[in-house]
């Protein structure tokens, strides 16, 4: 349940809808299972067991993007349709032709696809109405879109923008690491990725490597701006920040996770874990922004 990865958006507040709704707006895009015919499925299932599509927890609020995928290979396809080709040409005398050739990889998807195995991926979205901050825990921002774009499609209204900071990550990274001087309350571990901004894209990566070196230094007044940097927020959360603002990696220390209370059921632990995540989260974005020298409002 605990998030690893971040891609933060920023809400209007207040957000003038309670947790009852939301859910019952959510229900009108609920998840069903693929179809024999479906190549993909895609809708909200509840974040724990099989109740309520928006676990509350504290004003925190838990949905679930769930999506089914059929698993058919192109090769498999090409493969069996190959087979039918060669078939009619052996039988006929004649090779098919490029338009019955299609017809054929058609009927042949038709064929496989409700016996293909499915195969389901859950996408978890934290929202905090009060405070202001949607989180979808997603590696990247194409399949965080994705789930913003269902999500907007089940509501009237979502008043949700991308985190615009005042500096941005690669200037500010950049700052970190030729001054040798992470923000407040955080540090500056030992992983980074600095990337050439000119066509060739020169790169070089640093893994269990100390930073404040002057070779550091030395690439980045070269040219090379850091894409990538390994950190850790008041000793309680690691993580890596790009230059797109992503979250990766991310890790709650042992100081966190020692706030846990043993429980006596799987739910009860689901949702105690949510609590503190959001908990811990809802203190450590507020940071991460101040760090970049704090959030552009738009006009």
């Amino acid at each position: 349940m605990w998030f690893k990865n971040l891609q933060i958006y920023r809400l209007a507040t207040p957000w003038n809808m309670s947790a009852e709704a939301l859910e019952a707006q959510l229900a009108s895009h609920a998840f069903h299972p693929c179809g024999n015919m479906d190549m993909e499925s895609m809708g909200w299932l509840p974040p724990f067991g099989k109740d309520g599509l928006v676990r509350q927890v504290a004003g925190q609020w838990l949905i679930n993007l769930c999506l089914e995928q059929k698993l058919l290979p192109a090769s498999v396809i090409n493969q069996v349709t190959q087979e039918r080709v060669d078939e009619i040409e052996e039988k006929e005398g004649y090779r098919p032709g490029r338009k019955q050739v299609r017809e054929i990889k058609e009927r042949v998807t038709d064929e496989l696809l409700p016996r293909a195995f499915s195969r389901r991926r859950s996408t978890l979205i934290w929202i905090d109405p009060q405070n202001g901050w949607l989180v979808v825990d997603a590696a990247n921002g194409a399949k965080a879109d994705s789930a913003l774009e269902l999500l907007r499609k089940c509501l009237t209204d979502l008043p949700a923008r991308i985190i615009k900071p005042k500096v941005s990550p690669a200037a500010a990274m950049r700052e970190w690491l030729t001054t040798d001087e992470a923000p407040a309350g955080f540090s500056v571990d030992q992983d980074c990725e600095l990337r050439s901004d000119l066509e060739e894209k020169a790169t070089v990566r640093y893994a269990h490597h100390a930073l404040d070196t002057d070779e550091v230094k030395k690439h980045i007044n070269d040219g090379k701006s850091p894409t990538r940097l390994a950190m850790t927020w008041a000793d309680r959360v690691s993580f890596v920040l790009t230059e797109r603002l992503e979250v990766k990696r991310l890790d709650f220390l042992d100081v966190v996770r020692e706030q846990m209370d043993a429980t006596e059921s799987a739910e009860e632990q689901f949702t105690a874990d949510f609590a503190l995540m959001a908990l811990e989260l809802s203190r450590f974005l507020p940071d991460l922004v101040d760090a970049l020298g704090g959030e552009e409002v738009p006009a």
